[in-house]
């Protein structure tokens, strides 16, 4: 590692423009990998800050945005079962926000449920449940894209061709759910869609006693209720959301093959850099073998190397995807989050690649003639 490290200060100058390039690579791994990871986190995003247990959906139940319909009665089927503490309906559907300065209308995925009962662990909701026991009354989350409009308190919109008055703000993210998403209450949610009824929900959430085992209930209640309905624990939730947002659908595969393509690119500037590396300095390792060192002493001395640079490179990476990351995050609205796994993934990912760099580059070793040298 010494000899590796004297190398690359040797000429300080070009070694930096060669760990800048391997930055470059590591960064585009950074991003693309960083969008391939936010997908199974942007569908549970709202689920993440929801309580509850099992979940019971639809059997057409896709993803949140697109959940179905559940009769309320197998709630009340559920609590037969002395395990289940809570069961709570919860409503949600896409409606129309018509922008009044525009006239373009927009999606926005509306949440509701019964104000007596805490569902979201975020206290800009929970401060404001009985405010929302008000007619025409809504939260909206702050991360809702600009085109809204301003979303101040007792600002008056309009969704579904009806009123609705902005009560307050809440910080949390649309996931995959839409443009902008509002939460209101069960009441309001039959005045926005008078199609829709309290009988029919779109989730039914089960809180369990303490000490329950929801695997356990789950089996049960899957023994229990018709085939109208799926039951399903937290971790299962978000493997079927993981799995159908990385295996069934385009945005998963277009981010998953550009995780994979983006390492290959990386690997081959990494490669390149690597190569052209031990041929400029080629007359050392031309000495070292005079001096005695062998092959495998010498492709050491290039492991290292190329694990230096790799680790140097490493760290203007991270600083500039952070960067990026952050304000993309603010464009695209998915969890682009700088996560420890994500890092810590990037990092090994880097070292594979130093390694089999190094093992490609080692053939360029073969030239070193100690002859060449007099």
């Amino acid at each position: 590692m010494i000899v590796a490290w004297r190398m690359l200060s040797d000429d300080r100058g070009r070694s930096a423009l060669a760990i800048g390039g391997i930055s470059i690579a590591l960064l585009l791994v950074f991003l693309q990998l960083g969008f391939y990871l936010a997908v199974p986190r942007g569908g549970m995003l709202i689920y993440d800050t929801m309580r509850f247990d099992i979940v019971l959906v639809s059997p057409d139940y896709a993803f949140q945005g697109l959940s179905g319909t559940l009769p309320r009665r197998r709630l009340y089927q559920a609590l037969a079962l002395t395990e289940v503490e809570q069961a709570i309906p919860f409503y949600q559907q896409t409606g129309e926000w018509m922008t009044a300065s525009s006239g373009i209308a927009r999606d926005i995925f509306v949440m509701a449920f019964d104000p007596a009962v805490q569902i979201f662990d975020i206290d800009a909701i929970t401060n404001r449940q009985d405010a929302l026991r008000k007619p025409d009354t809504i939260l909206v989350d702050r991360a809702t894209r600009k085109e809204f409009g301003d979303l101040h308190d007792g600002r008056v919109v309009e969704i579904e061709r009806r009123a609705e008055t902005i009560i307050g703000t809440y910080q949390l993210g649309t996931g995959f759910a839409g443009l902008g998403a509002a939460v209101t209450s069960d009441q309001n949610f039959l005045r926005l869609f008078p199609g829709r009824n309290l009988g029919e929900i779109s989730l039914g959430l089960l809180r369990l006693k303490t000490g329950a085992d929801p695997q356990a209930v789950a089996r049960r209640l899957r023994d229990l209720l018709p085939a109208d309905v799926q039951v399903m624990t937290r971790a299962e939730l978000a493997a079927f959301e993981k799995r159908h947002w990385m295996l069934e659908t385009s945005t998963g595969l277009i981010f998953g093959f550009g995780a994979v393509v983006a390492f290959i690119v990386g690997m081959a500037i990494v490669n390149q850099i690597l190569s052209t590396q031990i041929l400029r300095q080629l007359p050392q390792y031309a000495t070292l073998k005079a001096i005695g060192y062998t092959e495998g002493a010498l492709l050491s001395i290039v492991v290292s190397l190329a694990i230096l640079m790799a680790m140097i490179g490493f760290v203007p990476s991270l600083v500039l995807a952070t960067v990026i990351n952050a304000a993309l995050r603010r464009v695209t609205l998915l969890p682009l989050d700088m996560t420890a796994d994500l890092i810590l993934t990037v990092l090994a990912l880097a070292l594979v690649m130093a390694g089999i760099s190094a093992l490609a580059s080692a053939r360029v070793l073969r030239r070193a003639d100690p002859v060449e040298l007099f």
